[in-house]
């Protein structure tokens, strides 16, 4: 195993305020679902690190499931986030989450 557990760190950091930046600057909900998926990623790299150089064997096994956990989360999130951009798409016509302000329109 290479590098130090704060080399991985500084990067799942990076990764997550790419993330949010994405999230909070852009008004696509497509790029608003992938800067979620960044930040979910970020999350996951953050866990395995602790998980591998932690001291006991457990607890990298423990943050794997974890990671895992997170993943299933991740593409179900992905998937009903989608499924709901492209209905909303069918009826209004755009991909920009500031028309998206009367549902019921």
């Amino acid at each position: 195993m290479s590098g130090s557990l704060d080399a991985y760190l500084i990067l799942a950091g990076l990764l997550f305020a790419i993330g949010s930046f994405g999230f909070l600057a852009r008004r696509n909900a497509i790029s608003m679902l992938m800067s979620i998926e960044l930040m979910l990623n970020a999350v996951n790299l953050s866990i395995v690190a602790f998980g591998a150089f932690g001291t006991d064997a457990a607890m990298a096994a423990q943050g794997s499931v974890v990671a895992l956990m997170v993943i299933a989360v991740a593409a179900a999130e992905a998937t009903v986030g989608l499924a709901i951009v492209i209905a909303i798409y069918r009826n209004k016509r755009t991909p920009l989450v500031d028309e998206y302000d009367a549902m019921s329109q």
